[in-house]
């Protein structure tokens, strides 16, 4: 019994080892299909120079040294994987997010206010997280820095492993090509050399690498795939690289005008002015523009009532201190170009016009005030300051002050109260009450102009000693207490608000998004392969032809294409039946050998 066990283990073994042999080959012949690169169980052993202990490092210095090399290694190859880098692109969107929801004190500082005034509960967490200025906030340049380490970890070491592959041949065939996904052989009274020669002149008429080596003809093709991969993640790096120049050589400003006003650029003008690290106001261009009126049309019907339909600002602009005047609009998907800055069109609201007369009649104050939207059918609040000109009844100097709400289409329930209720000028109507003491405009600290200190003011009181509180419709006058002035509404004006932004790398991120969609279509589409055609003498004289297919991912493709070379090949190398088993030819329909193309497996 041991005598028969003892040969079959050694069948056994030398079977295993052929085995193991043939799928050595077998993943030789697949070797440098992709240029990603490939994890090792054991490489990411801190501290531990890949398992092995080196020689010459002593005491705990010595030891401390190579356990942060080791780290410092484990988490760069952490950090250039793939896998990291897919999940740092996911957090850059996901970081995105609220900076599409919050409004930005970069973009509508004015809106940032507003959303800040609605909401003081939240707007202490929000400040703390940064999130009204999501895209220069700490934990957004954390992951747009790291990202950008990781693809250009990523990037590098696969490029050169691409150029590599394009200067390399493909790789000899191995020597079990059954042990392949796709294969397919027949026998054929041409000779060796004819059919290779003929294999070869196939492959190159269908763009394939080739070259003939140990008997067989080697062929690759697909190359595109993996030049698509490096296409988008290198567009991927250009779109990082972009926003970081736009960023940097970024500037942007907002103004607010009233119908009838004008803008010039520079920095007296500006509502705010965010400059860039090397963008300041010393590089803004000389042009200006006024605002001649304001469209603005909403529907009136239907479940979207109140939804705007047309928002344009009319406008004339002039380049340079003695340009001509030319007439344009700025829509909010339309901006205005005027020599690389942008302007656009961010929001609009109305701007009630008022005339104050201090207790003699003399006009103290006249003009439109913008207020502030708070709601979409435009209820808005805003204050009138009135300064130094004021004389009260004694003659004496005093300031005044108006806080109120401005309704575009007014009604008033016991709810809500005053607020409108379609944002066109239906029935306009404004709702004030008045001040008067210290504005505490003299201290020389920055105001709001839309909101009213009042802790040094006093309220005026009507006769029943409520505040004095008046509803006003257009032409309407409020008498202050004692003969103290008035104010009368005038009218209502339109106003716009515009940022003006001076952007650069636009091309280059345009260009760069481009790019990532052909690499990424090509990188999906384009299917890396060899194909390995052998030729070898059968037992009884005639050509044994071979012919397998190895793809980079499993697909029925190859098969289909390795059918399709077998049946072009046929022509230069007929196909002989298959001997019976007496060595005579088969002549049973049932036992005819399959075509080529028809045996060719995956």
């Amino acid at each position: 019994m041991s005598t028969e066990s003892g040969p079959k283990t050694a069948r056994d073994a030398e079977a295993r080892e052929v085995e193991e042999r043939d799928v050595e080959e077998r993943d030789a012949a697949g070797a440098q299909l992709s240029t990603a690169p490939v994890e090792e169980l054991g490489q990411v052993v801190p501290g531990s120079f890949g398992g092995v202990r080196r020689p010459g490092w002593r005491g705990t210095v010595g030891w401390t040294l190579r356990e942060c090399f080791g780290w410092v290694r484990w988490m760069w190859r952490q950090l250039t994987s793939m896998r990291i880098a897919l999940i740092l692109l996911f957090l850059l969107s996901m970081a995105a997010i609220p900076g599409s929801l919050v409004p930005q004190t970069s973009v509508d500082e004015v809106k940032a206010q507003a959303w800040k005034d609605v909401h003081p509960n939240a707007t202490p967490v929000y400040e703390t997280l940064g999130l009204f200025h999501v895209y220069s906030s700490p934990w957004f340049s954390a992951i747009y820095i790291l990202l950008f380490i990781s693809l250009a970890g990523c990037i590098l070491p696969r490029s050169w492993q691409f150029v590599g592959q394009l200067r390399s041949r493909p790789p000899a065939a191995p020597r079990n090509l059954t042990r392949l996904p796709a294969y397919t052989t027949w026998r054929t009274a041409a000779g060796e050399d004819e059919v290779l020669d003929a294999a070869q002149q196939l492959m190159r008429g269908r763009r394939f690498r080739t070259h003939r080596v140990g008997g067989a003809v080697a062929s690759e093709k697909g190359f595109l795939r993996e030049a698509g991969n490096l296409m988008f993640h290198l567009a991927l790096f250009g779109l990082l690289i972009s926003f970081a120049v736009g960023s940097l050589w970024k500037g942007e400003g907002g103004k607010l005008i009233v119908e009838g006003g004008g803008f010039s650029n520079n920095l007296t003008q500006y509502d705010d002015f965010k400059p860039g690290t090397f963008y300041t106001a010393d590089d803004l261009d000389p042009f200006g523009f006024s605002l001649d009126s304001f469209e603005a049309t909403y529907a009136r019907t239907g479940p979207q009532k109140g939804t705007p339909r047309t928002f344009r600002a009319n406008i004339h602009y002039w380049k340079g201190a003695d340009g001509k005047p030319v007439k344009s609009s700025i829509e909010v998907n339309k901006p205005l170009e005027i020599d690389g800055e942008t302007v656009y069109l961010i929001g609009h609201g109305y701007a009630p016009v008022v005339t104050v007369k201090d207790a003699r009649g003399t006009v103290v104050y006249q003009g439109p005030t913008p207020f502030l939207p708070s709601d979409g059918s435009l209820t808005s609040r805003g204050v009138v300051k009135v300064t130094d000109n004021y004389r009260n009844k004694a003659g004496g100097k005093d300031q005044l002050a108006f806080s109120g709400i401005f309704a575009p289409t007014m009604v008033i329930d016991n709810i809500q109260g005053p607020h409108s209720v379609f944002p066109a000028l239906d029935r306009p109507a404004l709702i004030l009450t008045a001040y008067h003491g210290d504005l505490g405009m003299d201290s020389g600290l920055p105001q709001n102009v839309y909101q009213l200190n009042d802790k040094k003011m006093k309220q005026y009181k009507a006769a029943d000693g409520q505040p004095l509180r008046q509803v006003l419709a257009v032409g309407q006058v409020l008498q202050l207490p004692d003969g103290g002035g008035s104010i009368r509404f005038d009218g209502v004006k339109t106003w716009a608000s515009f940022q003006v932004s001076h952007q650069v790398g636009n091309g280059w991120a345009l260009g760069s998004a481009v790019a990532a969609i052909l690499g990424l279509a090509g990188s999906l589409f384009i299917q890396r392969r060899r194909v390995w055609i052998r030729a070898t003498p059968g037992a009884d004289g005639v050509t044994v032809v071979e012919l397998a297919g190895l793809g980079r991912s499993e697909s029925a493709k190859i098969a289909d294409e390795i059918g399709d070379l077998a049946y072009r090949l046929l022509p230069e190398a007929p196909q002989l039946p298959d001997p019976g088993p007496g060595g005579g030819t088969a002549t049973d329909p049932s036992e005819e050998p399959l075509l080529p193309d028809e045996g060719a497996r995956a």
